[in-house]
């Protein structure tokens, strides 16, 4: 029988202990980039990784566009019966 070998994931495996006691150290291979999984047990508890703002609607690019486009309003008329089922 043939064994196929696994890759490992990128980045760094640590037990909970061991990120207790290593946590700046952790944090700044993060901000580099790198995932640190954690694990409880030999297990993968969570990982570590950067933080990403929050997405969601550029207001002002939505006015900007609509001034350049000559937009004054995006919906012009709801039918009344619009919700209805």
């Amino acid at each position: 029988m043939k064994h196929e070998a696994k890759i490992a994931p990128a980045g760094t495996t640590v037990s909970m202990k061991g990120a207790k006691n290593r946590l700046t150290e952790l944090a700044r291979r993060v901000e580099e980039g790198e995932t640190v999984t954690i694990t409880r047990n030999g297990k993968p508890v969570l990982e570590m990784v950067t933080h990403r703002a929050e997405g969601g609607i550029n207001w002002e690019a939505l006015e900007a566009y609509k001034r350049e486009h000559g937009i004054d309003r995006i919906v012009t008329w709801i039918a009344v019966d619009f919700d209805n089922p």
